[in-house]
């Protein structure tokens, strides 16, 4: 069986973008090269392996360690194969310098693929079997965008006793994490000639007590909001664009705005109290969620008991919380219990010179490996 960090070369070297960030038919698209990889590895681990369809031929590769007995309770590890856009080839060519293995999707998440199957195929080829827990390796396509891959899994898979999710966490046991909403905002002026500003309404004029309210007010109003684990929610206003040429005033103007919320807070909920806020102060603004998907927070009982465990294994006495959106939270509304672990620090995803520590790929494994070997 190979390395944990044998196996991450191998992935890096398998371009598996989004296909959402890229022109069609773009050579870096899908996740099908590393879903056939894992496939062929799998198969050859004499696991029992199926692709599960989710979009346009994209399938998250579902492996199953089926117990000696009847099955009493199930656990799932769930990376996910896609990554952001390469941005220099040479991202594509594993390359470990000073303990740390550089390539794209190194920390987010084919670190998490590689320490979580090879935890499952040293588990089947040991001696000791499961006799009742079957343990389900979900690699799920398109995380990065939609989350379309756990979407579907979750919806077909039914609830399991936990499910762990892998993201870079620097193998701390995270039981929280924020949702996402993705806003819209929209002014509305009147058009007129540029040397007649008077006779108009400037919209981008309007949008820009929008953008101010937003990132300083209404900021400092969620600093008061406090989660023990995830901090305070918060607002980042992400583009702007209006107007058409120079000469001429504005008569719409548009920004998209990212906030983050704690458990309790609804999309609903939150653009109420943007339009309330607005109101009150007399500015004309639209506001709608623009994804069309709930991204909610996440929240899981540490006290779980198979929380527990896994933060034992950690050597971790409290959870942890993290900012970022994940997979987890949508296996957690379809009734599975989950955490996010992983090798490997948020800081380092998505970056040009992406990389993950080696020794935390041993260590995760580790880990992972104890855990799954005390379940019945």
């Amino acid at each position: 069986m190979a390395s944990a960090e044998q196996l991450l070369k191998e992935l890096i070297a398998l371009p598996s973008v989004n296909p959402a960030f890229l022109p069609d038919n773009h050579p870096h698209g899908g996740e099908q090269r590393v879903a056939d990889y894992l496939v062929d590895l799998a198969t050859k681990a004499g696991l029992d392996v199926d692709k599960q369809e989710v979009v346009d031929d994209r399938s998250n590769v579902i492996v199953r360690l089926t117990p000696m007995g009847e099955i009493k309770r199930r656990i799932i590890l769930a990376p996910h194969m896609d990554t952001v856009p390469v941005v220099d080839e040479r991202q594509l060519t594993p390359d470990v310098k000073n303990g740390k293995l550089y390539g794209r999707g190194s920390c987010d998440t084919k670190g998490s693929v590689a320490v979580f199957l090879n935890a499952m195929i040293a588990l089947a080829s040991g001696e000791r079997r499961p006799k009742s827990t079957e343990i389900v390796f979900a690699a799920l396509v398109d995380e990065e965008n939609a989350q379309g891959g756990s979407r579907v899994f979750a919806a077909s898979s039914g609830p399991a006793d936990l499910a762990i999710v892998g993201e870079p966490t620097r193998l701390k046991v995270v039981t929280a994490h924020k949702g996402d909403i993705w806003l819209s905002l929209q002014t509305t002026g009147k058009a007129a000639h540029g040397s007649r500003p008077e006779l108009g309404r400037n919209a981008i004029l309007e949008m820009a007590g929008v953008v101010e309210i937003l990132e300083n007010e209404y900021a400092k109003k969620l600093l008061d909001r406090k989660h023990e684990l995830l901090r305070n929610p918060t607002i980042n206003v992400g583009s702007i664009w209006g107007g058409v040429q120079p000469n001429i005033v504005p008569d719409l103007c548009d920004i998209t705005a990212d906030r983050r919320t704690l458990p309790g807070e609804t999309t609903k909920g939150v653009i109420k109290e943007l339009k309330d806020l607005f109101t009150a102060k007399k500015i004309r603004v639209t506001i709608s969620e623009m994804k069309g998907l709930d991204s909610p927070p996440m929240e899981t009982d540490p006290e779980n008991e198979l929380v527990k465990y896994l933060m034992k294994e950690a050597r971790q006495s409290k959870p942890e919380g993290v900012d970022f959106f994940c997979d987890a939270s949508i296996l957690a509304q379809a009734g599975t219990p989950s955490v996010v672990f992983g090798p490997g620090d948020i800081a380092q995803a998505h970056t040009v010179d992406e990389w993950i520590l080696v020794r935390q790929l041993t260590t995760a494994g580790s880990i992972l490996k104890r855990f799954l070997d005390r379940q019945p």
